[in-house]
């Protein structure tokens, strides 16, 4: 017989950034510049993270679309490789995202895609502690996750792959 379950989970829907300690705030002030690397001239769609890790370093990245769109990388899994690359072993305590477009005027809630929220997954299966996740919307609200798995529930782990 079907069962019928459900999955809900809670997350903190501040008004500003101002409701947030100021080294959060300066995450997201940092994912807020970082749009400005972005290479988006197709979507014209710039987003940008900030990861802090452990030991105090913020890493960086952004957006790169190209022509041929599958070739494009997300900025959060752009920041995820380099923090991976320059500071490896090192755990990612925080993430923010933040985006920017002169043509997508919308309230809605801008969050990472699969793909980005699976990489976000594993790296945090990887290191056995959560990453906090702090999205900014356009309107200016951010949201605040304690676990970026809370928007993915059913990702795929390496423990799938063991027998």
């Amino acid at each position: 017989m079907a069962k019928t379950r459900t999955i809900s989970f809670e997350y903190n829907e501040l008004e500003s950034v101002s409701e947030l300690s100021e080294h959060k705030r300066s995450l997201i002030e940092k994912a807020q510049e970082a749009c400005n690397l972005a290479y988006a001239p197709y979507s014209q769609f710039r987003v940008g993270a900030a990861i802090l890790l452990e030991n105090g370093s913020v890493v960086v990245g952004s957006n790169k679309e190209n022509a041929s769109f599958p070739a494009g990388t997300c900025a959060e899994r752009n920041t995820i490789g380099t923090a991976s690359d320059l500071h490896p072993g090192e755990t990612i305590t925080s993430m923010a995202i933040a985006s920017s477009s002169d043509i997508l005027l919308t309230d809605e809630i801008l969050a990472p895609c699969g793909i980005c929220r699976q990489v976000m997954c594993e790296s945090e299966n990887n290191q056995r502690t959560p990453i906090e996740l702090l999205v900014l919307m356009p309107s200016g609200k951010v949201l605040q996750l304690d676990s970026v798995s809370q928007i993915l529930p059913f990702h795929f782990n390496p423990s799938n792959l063991k027998k």
